[in-house]
């Protein structure tokens, strides 16, 4: 980090924004002492270079670990901290995450940081095009992907040719943790998201469609992080359950505009958690 940018990061932690945030990052995070401060300072070194004021959103979803210690004891004066009391599945923390978020553009990411930070710009440049929603994406001859397991490929190539056939989301790759929103287009689907294990992901590119807004994917960087948490096969069980969730929730109405008003006491946003002091 150079003397300039290392300037810019001191300012960031120390120095509470005086104005809206430009961007918002949200990291959902469940037991990752290991990984979350290192991700923190990467996206933050990355962040304060783009000379825009942003906000760093950690949503816990209720870690048993010290994440949340850990989290807290960096004292980032920019920093948001959301505290779940009980684990509520992925979709839930990011939902809560989104919804504390004040940015004009709205970045989550995964906390193992398989898709590095110095993405967002290409991400950024499809909204700046006046896509709503810009999806990270490893598929394509474009993506490189590193260190992806068979289970996950295979995994990855069924999920792909359901979404494709019977969901009509013109997105190949649904589930990379690496998504851009506008506020307005954020604040549209994760008002209406209902499901909050991992298929939360296609949920909200689904409503994205169903709703019309333009959706753009970006080929990224992606490494399988050592010590992930995903299990392809139970994922794949929830996946297919969900499926059948989702469409039975559009076929009731669920999703329909006037049946959802965004939160906007804190209390709402963290569920049954709360926001760290």
């Amino acid at each position: 980090m150079t003397e300039s940018n290392l300037a810019k990061y001191r300012h960031w932690a120390s120095t509470p924004l005086t104005t809206k945030p430009k961007y918002s990052v949200v990291i959902p995070a469940y037991n990752e002492e290991f990984r979350i401060v290192p991700t923190i300072g990467a996206i933050a070194s990355h962040m304060c270079t783009l000379d825009e004021p942003w906000e760093l959103i950690v949503a816990d979803d209720g870690s048993t670990d010290t994440t949340v210690d850990l989290v807290s004891e960096l004292d980032l004066v920019n920093l948001t901290l959301l505290i779940a009391d009980q684990n509520g599945g992925k979709g839930k923390a990011v939902r809560r995450g989104i919804f504390a978020s004040q940015g004009e553009i709205v970045l989550f990411a995964d906390a193992d940081q398989s898709t590095p930070i110095e993405q967002f710009g290409d991400l950024l440049a499809k909204v700046n095009e006046g896509f709503d929603v810009v999806v990270g994406s490893r598929a394509g001859a474009d993506a490189d992907v590193a260190n992806k397991s068979m289970s996950r490929k295979i995994f990855s190539f069924g999920l792909q040719t359901i979404v494709k056939t019977l969901f009509r989301i013109p997105v190949a790759d649904t589930q990379c943790g690496f998504k851009m929103f506008t506020a307005e287009a954020a604040e549209l689907l994760f008002a209406r998201q209902l499901v909050d294990e991992f298929s939360f992901d296609l949920e909200v590119l689904y409503l994205a469609r169903r709703f019309g807004l333009q959706t753009a994917e970006v080929p990224v960087t992606w490494i399988d992080a050592p010590g992930s948490k995903v299990d392809a096969a139970k994922v794949a069980v929830e996946f297919l359950r969900d499926l059948a969730v989702i469409r039975t929730n559009d076929l009731r109405g669920r999703y329909d505009a006037d049946n959802h008003v965004r939160p906007t006491h804190s209390s709402e946003i963290a569920g049954e958690g709360r926001q760290a002091a």
